[in-house]
Order: C-alpha cells, then sequence, then structure tokens
C-alpha cells in the first residue's frame, strides 16, 4: 500500500507554532483554533511584507526543528514502515528547506521515509539545469496513493481530481468548510482515526486479492 502523508499541521503542528510566532514577531494574537484560513496573510492579518518575513523565519532550520510532532502522527508512521508499507511524507515547504525537515525526520525515528516536495502554491524559483527541486503539480498528479492524509484545502482539490485514493481530511480549523468532495474522502479528527482508515484500506486490498485467486 502507498501512502502519502502531509509534513505540515498533519506529521508536526506547524500552525501553533506560527500562531505563537506572529505573536512574536507582530503582536498579533490569533489563537490556534482562529485560525480559520489557510491564506496566512488572511489568517493572520498580514501585509505582504509582514508575511514574506514571516515565511522566512517559520522556514529557518532552527523554527522546522523546533516543531512539535503531532500526537500519534510518528508512531503511526513508523508502524506502516515497519508493516512494508511504502510511505512518503510530501511537503508543499520550498526544495531549500529539504535538509532541515530531512533532519526533522530524522530526529523523530523517521530516517529513510522519502521527503517529497511539491510546488503546490507556484512559488519555487526556477532551478538551475541539473539541480534537486521540487515537483510541479503536473509532475505530481502522476503519482498514485491508496492513501493520503492532507489538511490544505488546495491540495485536497488536487487528489480529488487524481486517480481515486482514500483521502484524509485532517481536521484543522481552516478546512472545516471542505466538504467530502469524493466518495473516497474520509474526515479525521486524531491519528487513531486515520489508523483505522489505514485498517480498512487494507482491509478492502487485502479482499480484492483473496477474490482474485478464487
Amino acid at each position: 500500500m502507498r501512502i502519502y502523508v502531509d509534513f505540515d499541521d498533519v506529521l508536526c503542528e506547524t500552525a501553533r507554532e506560527l500562531s505563537r510566532l506572529v505573536l512574536e514577531l507582530y503582536g498579533c494574537r490569533v489563537p490556534y483554533e482562529a485560525i480559520h484560513a489557510f491564506n496566512l496573510r488572511e489568517a493572520f492579518g498580514l501585509d505582504e511584507a509582514r508575511y514574506l518575513h514571516l515565511m522566512h523565519i517559520a522556514h529557518g532550520a532552527e523554527q522546522l526543528l523546533a516543531l512539535e510532532p503531532t500526537p500519534g502522527a510518528v508512531a503511526a508512521v513508523a508502524g506502516w514502515m515497519g508493516e512494508g508499507y511504502t510511505v512518503e511524507i510530501v511537503t508543499g515547504r520550498p526544495y531549500a528547506t529539504h535538509e532541515a525537515s530531512a533532519l526533522w525526520l530524522r530526529r523523530h525515528g523517521l530516517e529513510g521515509v522519502p521527503l517529497v516536495h511539491v510546488d503546490k502554491y507556484n512559488r519555487e524559483p526556477p532551478a538551475a539545469e541539473g539541480q534537486a527541486r521540487a515537483l510541479t503539480r503536473g509532475e505530481f498528479a502522476e503519482r498514485r496513493y491508496d492513501l493520503a492524509v492532507e489538511d490544505a484545502p488546495m491540495a485536497l482539490e488536487q487528489l480529488a481530481a487524481m486517480p481515486p485514493c482514500r483521502v484524509v481530511i485532517f481536521d484543522r480549523p481552516w478546512n472545516r468548510g471542505v466538504p467530502l468532495l469524493t466518495q473516497h474522502f474520509t474526515r479525521c479528527r486524531d491519528w487513531p482515526a486515520v489508523e483505522e482508515v489505514a485498517a480498512d484500506c487494507r482491509r478492502l486490498a487485502a479482499g480484492s486479492s483473496s477474490r482474485q485467486w478464487q
């Protein structure tokens, strides 16, 4: 089984740290539960200059390495890897954050889990020929998964347009207006619920395999 796990606010608690950081930088008090927009300019009431400065600070190695894991996430991913599943951590972070992001995975016991950067928001600068880079949205659309766990509304829309896989909307304040876009979508409020969905996918796959041999 191939599984896609988003990094920020699925594997780790990025928005809570951004809420703290924007208070420290600008005195803007926006609690986590009040972050109702995925667009951080809108969520925190920032102009472009302040938004860009926030992103510069937030994507620094020190900030990224300090992010707390989402409860249950690391154990679930490690368990899937131990069962032989193919798990990829998918992120819209700039490719320039790759080293720090990979180090976070290693520090939390997820060394060896592939880290896939996708230019989800069309903000990556052109890469030099032969230089490692993020996948484009078009390139990413060619990939195949059996299960995807994602929180970002735009990414969820892309998953709905890709070949059918089971998609978990990982519940966050900014995606509560996102409907179940296809019959394959499920909303989960925590990682134990995500693991139940994965187990259901495994049972369905096992049932399909056994029927093929009957």
